[in-house]
Parts: structure tokens; C-alpha cells; sequence
């Protein structure tokens, strides 16, 4: 049987011991669904990112957690593409992944290493129904006077459908606990293939984030690429920021894997997500 190269890259850090982390195999036109499902399983990573070879720059890409495929991940883009750049050098890089083509710019830098910047599909923004939101908040223990009252909740997109809500006390932020049985079951019930987002503005460009994504051992996701790109989307829809706005969202503290993402968000079009990305192995 021929050997698979597997690789384990982190996003959104320069340290190997920050960011989140995600499996990348470069070569995978030949796998199966089965295959890359338990390649996904036996990382146990929050995803792992398959890539196939496409057309001139543009390449396939396919993204597994350990349960089920996933239309869209940031941080295992971000890390599939750092993974091209060690091998080509940097450049423009697309990835024709299952909600659309994503384009990416790699690029070296002396004080931050290698940095990755992916444009999300056009994002949308819909309003989170009063039941749905009971159910977010009963996933992470909260009350609903725990919200922020200029931030209202919504299902944002960037990729994937997340709800997203933004609380307005750092203290009910850094202390809420996850109960992961029950969030599986709303993210599930609800057909929701990634996290749920919940918020905390320091300034209005400076938010902190954490997403709740119950699988295998996870429970929060340390950086997630495609929560930025539909938080981006969100605050230019609700015209939390005047556009064109960079704002950086701080993310994974709370399970010791510090992240920061780079949000860039144009008048139109889709957002750009940027940071770094180092090898683990």
C-alpha cells in the first residue's frame, strides 16, 4: 500500500504550540470518502484539509473532521496553504472547495514567518430565530440578559452557516462553561456543520472570540478561519464597522492555544482572513 504523507500544521500562530491545529495531505485525488474520514478520525484534530491537484494554480480541496465532511474550514485552509508555499514558495494559491473557489496569497515574513491571507466566499447574514438562540445559550449556560444589546444576535456565513451571538460582560465571557453534549445536539439538530460563535468587543476593532465545536476530544475551537470571514461578513452587515475596516479577533486562550486572525472587510465582496502558520512536525 502506498504511504500517505500526513502532515500537522497549526493556523493562526507563529508558535507550534498556538493557533489550531490541522492535518493537510497534499496528494489526496486518490482517497476515498471512507479514507479521508479516518485519516480525520485518527489525527482527532478539529479538521484535516485533502487536497487534489486541478488546473494550472487552482487545486481541490476537501475538509473532514473526525465525524463528517465539512463544507468549509478557515484554519485548515490557512495550513494546506502554508503547506504548498514550503514546497513552491509563495504565491497565489485557489482552492476549489465545496461552497465555491477561495483564493489565497502566501507570503514570508522575517518577524512572523510565513503568513496566509484567504478571501471568503460572498458572506451572508439572517436573522437567529428566538428558539435557536434558547438553544445557544442553553449549550453554554447563559442567560439571555448576558447579550449585548448592540450586537444582535444572528446566523452569519462565511462558508458555513454559524450562529453568532456577542455578549457584553468579559467576565460571563471568560466564565461560561460548555456543555458539549448538548451543544452536538443543537449543532446538530440544527444543521450546523461548524461552531457557534460568541463574542466579546475590547474595541470595535478588537473582538474576542470562541466557538464552540463539540467533537471527538475537542470541545472549543482554538481559531477558526471561516468564523472570522462570517463575523467579518456580520459586522459589515449590521454596520458595526465604516468599511473598509481591519479588525483583530483574539481567539483560543481558554484552552491554551492563543490565536490571533487578522479580519479585513472590503465595502463588498468577500472577507479576508489572514495569519500565521507554522509546521508542528
Amino acid at each position: 500500500m502506498t504511504s500517505i504523507d500526513i502532515q500537522r500544521w497549526t493556523a493562526f500562530s507563529s508558535d507550534p504550540a498556538g493557533g489550531n491545529p490541522a492535518g493537510v495531505v497534499l496528494d489526496a485525488g486518490g482517497l476515498t470518502d471512507a479514507a479521508m474520514l479516518g485519516i480525520a478520525a485518527d489525527l482527532g484534530y478539529a479538521e484535516t484539509a485533502f487536497v487534489s491537484r486541478g488546473q494550472g494554480a487552482a487545486r481541490g480541496i476537501r475538509y473532514f473532521s473526525p465525524l463528517a465532511e465539512v463544507p468549509f474550514c478557515g484554519h485548515a485552509t490557512v495550513a494546506a496553504a502554508a503547506a504548498i508555499a514550503q514546497t513552491e514558495g509563495d504565491g497565489p494559491i485557489s482552492f476549489e472547495t465545496p461552497v465555491g473557489v477561495v483564493d489565497i496569497v502566501t507570503a514570508t515574513h522575517a518577524d512572523a514567518g510565513r503568513r496566509v491571507s484567504f478571501t471568503s466566499v460572498e458572506p451572508e447574514t439572517a436573522q437567529l430565530p428566538a428558539d435557536a438562540l434558547a438553544d445557544v445559550l442553553g449549550a453554554i449556560g447563559l442567560p439571555e440578559r448576558d447579550l449585548h444589546s448592540e450586537f444582535h444576535p444572528a446566523l452569519a456565513f462565511g462558508g458555513n452557516w454559524h450562529p453568532l451571538v456577542v455578549l457584553a460582560d468579559r467576565e460571563a465571557f471568560d466564565g461560561f462553561a460548555i456543555d458539549a453534549d448538548r451543544a452536538r445536539a443543537v449543532l446538530d439538530a440544527r444543521g450546523w456543520p461548524a461552531t457557534m460563535i460568541v463574542l466579546w468587543p475590547q474595541r470595535r476593532d478588537l473582538w474576542h472570540a470562541r466557538n464552540v465545536f463539540p467533537v471527538g476530544s475537542i470541545v472549543e475551537d482554538p481559531a477558526t478561519g471561516a468564523a472570522a470571514a462570517a463575523t467579518g461578513g456580520y459586522l459589515r452587515a449590521t454596520r458595526a464597522v465604516e468599511v473598509p475596516a481591519r479588525v483583530v479577533i483574539l481567539q483560543g486562550s481558554h484552552v491554551d492555544r492563543p490565536s490571533e486572525l487578522t479580519v479585513d472587510i472590503p465595502a463588498a465582496g468577500g472577507i479576508v482572513v489572514s495569519g500565521s502558520a507554522v509546521r508542528i512536525d
